[in-house]
Formats: C-alpha cells, sequence, structure tokens
C-alpha cells in the first residue's frame, strides 16, 4: 500500500506523527513535555492527514505520548508569545477581517472534522488528561477507549472562550443537553468511570492494557466488509442528526440497495 504524502516539516511543527500498518493509521501527539498541548500547527498537521491519508486506510486510531492524551491549548495561546513561529496567538485573530478570521478558525476545525467521515473508523486511545482541545479532539472520534486514569474536561469556558473545535454536536449527542452544558458551563473534571457510565466511553481498562483493548477493537472492526461499515457508520450519523422515522427509513433502503449492488458487481466478476 503506497505511503500517504505527508510534510515531515508539518509534522515536526505540529508534534504529530503517524505511522501506517495495513488497514491502519495510528496518529500520536508527540509533545510529552507539554503534555502534547496543541498548536495551530497541530490542527494543521491532523487536517493534512486527512487530506492525504489512503482511502486504503479503514481505521485511524490517535493516541497520546508521555503522560496523557493532550491538555489543551498550548498556553503560549493566551499569551501573545509567538506559536509556530507565527506572533499573537489567539489574538492575532482579532487582527484579521471577519471573513479572515472565521475561514481561520474553519481550517482549525477541518484538523478535527474529517475524524467523523463514515470512510473510515476512527478510535480515540485516552490516558491521563484530555482536556479542552483533547477532549474535542477525542469526541471527533467514532469510539472512545479510556484508560483508568483518564479525565475528561471542557476547559475553554472557564478560560473565557467556547469550545469551536467541533466538540459540542457529538457531546451533547452523546450525553444530552443539560450533561453537556453542566460540564461544559463548570468545566469540570470527568473521570474514566463516570465517562463509561454516561456514554463518553466504550470501555475502561488498566493504563496497561489500553494498547491491546484498542488492538482488539481495530481487528473486531476490520473483519467487517469496509463498504457495510461505512454505510453502517453514515446511516447512525443519520440517525442522530434526528431526522425523521420515515426519512431514516429511507436512508437505510438506499443503503442497503447500494450494497445489493456491490454484491451483485462482485458476482458479475467472478
Amino acid at each position: 500500500m503506497p505511503v500517504p504524502s505527508i510534510d515531515a516539516g508539518v509534522l515536526e511543527r505540529g508534534g504529530v506523527r503517524l505511522a501506517i500498518s495495513g488497514p491502519r493509521a495510528t496518529i500520536t501527539l508527540d509533545r510529552p513535555d507539554v503534555l502534547n498541548a496543541q498548536t495551530p500547527a497541530t490542527w494543521q498537521a491532523l487536517r493534512h492527514i486527512g487530506e492525504q491519508l489512503d482511502p486504503d486506510v479503514r481505521v485511524v486510531v490517535v493516541r497520546g505520548s508521555g503522560r496523557a492524551f493532550s491538555a489543551g491549548l498550548d498556553r503560549r495561546m493566551f499569551t501573545g508569545e509567538p506559536v509556530d513561529g507565527e506572533p499573537g496567538g489567539l489574538g492575532a485573530i482579532l487582527a484579521l477581517s471577519p471573513e479572515e478570521a472565521d475561514a481561520r478558525i474553519a481550517s482549525y476545525q477541518a484538523g478535527f472534522t474529517w475524524l467523523r467521515d463514515p470512510a473510515r473508523v476512527t478510535i480515540a486511545a485516552v490516558h491521563g488528561h484530555a482536556i479542552g482541545a483533547g477532549f474535542q479532539l477525542a469526541l471527533a472520534c467514532d469510539f472512545r477507549v479510556l484508560a483508568e486514569d483518564a479525565q475528561f474536561c471542557m476547559a475553554e469556558t472557564g478560560l473565557g472562550l467556547v469550545p469551536d473545535l467541533g466538540g459540542t454536536l457529538p457531546l451533547v449527542r452523546l450525553v444530552g443537553y443539560s450533561r453537556a452544558a453542566e460540564m461544559c458551563v463548570t468545566s469540570r473534571r470527568v473521570p474514566a468511570d463516570e465517562a463509561l457510565r454516561i456514554g463518553l466511553a466504550n470501555s475502561v481498562v488498566p493504563a496497561a492494557e489500553l494498547d491491546a483493548a484498542v488492538d482488539l477493537l481495530v481487528g473486531a472492526v476490520v473483519k467487517s466488509p469496509a463498504g457495510a461499515v461505512s454505510e453502517t457508520l453514515a446511516l447512525i450519523a443519520s440517525a442522530a442528526s434526528g431526522v425523521s422515522a420515515e426519512e431514516q427509513l429511507a436512508v437505510e433502503r438506499a443503503a442497503q440497495l447500494r450494497r445489493l449492488q456491490s454484491f451483485a458487481a462482485l458476482s458479475a466478476q467472478s
């Protein structure tokens, strides 16, 4: 399988590492000295991976190196210090026109939103802190496997900001309006056992077993035909979007017809 064309400089600047093995890609946030704090270069690297990832990759695992998944925004983003060679941090956005500022934030969001594309299954392997942007990165994935020491926190509101990297919609869909509002407004930490109880986590395992648990999940995912998996993910996303029962039934019929047509095409080739 050809390796995607990923610019090593972007990966180095963003502190992001990509490894591909067969149908699996592993994205590692690799700034352990700052608990994998994120900067615009992180989001640019993530977006670039999403744009260039080989279509034969069926599963993407997102993880963090060192003691945490991600502690959120790099603190330099708040101080006006140069970040990734650009001055001003978050304040630099205010120097842009409204249209440019909107486009800038949209480019940051694009580093997260591709993880929800039903073309592949995405899994967040979370240990330690997943705060703010780290929490939103985990929320962008289809599945979340947590180590027992994992903690989620939507810290933005407590810092005078709002969550703007695509995390609010999946959070509400997973836990409901009231719980989501309480988590965001209070910025409290949600431990792994609570995350499992309220539906934020698919499973919680001892820290030493996190990698093995993710490997088992990846293996289970790739057992099913790729087309059936992507169609099913799209159906689940459609149902979660609040469509009517009649609309969802129509979406299911169309998806099944595509699968049957795929079977027929394969039979004709054999």
